[in-house]
């Protein structure tokens, strides 16, 4: 598991596609980069990753506010929101 999930597994509640993300296999940092960072590693993870929707739609319904989930950053979760709003 690579931090995305670290609470929600250690309560017992990880959502099961968790277990096949690529991520899950891969340097969480990639997906956690510094501001400025490049998230372009990440990106190409996730844009071969099966789970990459149940991602995307787990993180525009938990809020989460950092990272790279479901192939998307912070910033273009938020204009997603904005659009579908």
């Amino acid at each position: 598991m690579d931090g995305r999930g670290v609470l929600a597994d250690l309560l017992g509640n990880a959502p099961e596609w968790q277990e096949r993300a690529l991520c899950s296999q891969t340097d969480p940092e990639a997906f956690f980069p510094e501001k400025g960072g490049s998230t372009r590693e990440a990106k190409r993870i996730c844009s071969r990753c099966d789970v990459k929707a149940d991602c995307l739609e787990y993180a525009l319904g938990h809020d989460e506010r950092f990272g790279i989930w479901g192939g998307l950053s912070e910033r273009e979760r938020r204009k997603l929101k904005r659009r579908a709003a």
